[in-house]
């Protein structure tokens, strides 16, 4: 149910990637208003978890002008409703060269949802084979490795580890009792 009435739309801004849209709104109470919105397809985050370790990726992120640790993830441009097992399939090949003979689905979680529709898929990935990564441009310099659980955990408590999506699924997992 619908609280607040959309009166208007239109997008500001958009690329391959994104779009950026302002709508003008109807308040219950009768007020106007305005809200941004950053519309992004939904990604897949995956879980790569194996005889009590966890593989990562570390690249550069241009926003905050640093290199983290974080669990594999990605959305796919070219196709953005593409089924999330096989995107989180797909992005996790990508970016480690690990295939997972079981995928579990762990939910959907909203990245920011204050401004953006996108949300994202959660699968734990496990019984994994090494393969070969396939990066595309815009992952050049990703990095792979795997961390024991304990590591993990450190890094997180440390701060070492800021990517909010990463200590969700993680969290997320570990509650529902499939870590």
């Amino acid at each position: 149910m619908r609280e607040i009435t959309k009166l208007e739309s239109r997008v500001v801004y958009a690329n391959k990637w994104m779009s950026v849209r302002e709508d003008k709104v109807l308040r219950p109470s009768g007020a106007e208003g305005i809200f941004g919105v950053i519309d992004k397809p939904d990604f897949a985050v995956i879980l790569p978890v194996e005889q009590g370790h966890i593989h990562l990726v570390q690249q550069y992120r241009y926003p905050v002008e640093a290199r983290y640790w974080e669990l594999p993830q990605g959305s796919w441009e070219e196709n953005p409703t593409a089924d999330h097992l096989a995107l989180a399939a797909g992005e996790l090949k990508e970016e480690t060269g690990l295939v997972a003979a079981s995928m579990v689905y762990v939910g959907h979680q909203y990245l920011a949802y204050g401004y953006s529709s996108q949300g994202y898929h959660i699968y734990l990935a496990t019984q994994l084979s090494q393969g070969q990564t396939d990066l595309d441009t815009e992952e050049e310099g990703l990095i792979s490795r795997r961390f024991s659980l304990q590591e993990f955990e450190a890094m997180i408590i440390a701060g070492d580890i800021k990517d909010a999506t990463t200590v969700n699924a993680y969290g997320l997992a570990k509650i529902k009792g499939m870590l």
